[in-house]
């Protein structure tokens, strides 16, 4: 599913983070993987995005694990990116 272009962009403008490594990591997944969102994966992605940077540093670096359980496979997709 290709999310629609306005829900996009405000997704990239949530994942302009005040964390340098949140922000190259979010802003990187979204160039590579945008297109291939599903609702899931959004809905995971903005509940991530809901997190202070700390503790989605911690999640993004394998610190932590994600508070959502359904979002562990887009976790590790984030983690590659």
């Amino acid at each position: 599913m290709i999310p629609d272009p306005r829900e996009l962009a405000r997704l990239r403008w949530r994942c302009r983070r005040g964390m340098l490594e949140n922000d190259l990591i979010l802003s990187r997944f979204l160039n590579a993987e945008a297109e291939s969102l599903s609702a899931a994966d959004v809905l995971a992605l903005e509940k991530l995005l809901d997190l202070p940077d700390n503790q989605l540093w911690d999640i993004l670096a394998g610190r932590a694990p994600a508070p959502d359980p359904n979002a562990e496979a887009l976790v590790s997709r984030l983690r590659l990116a």
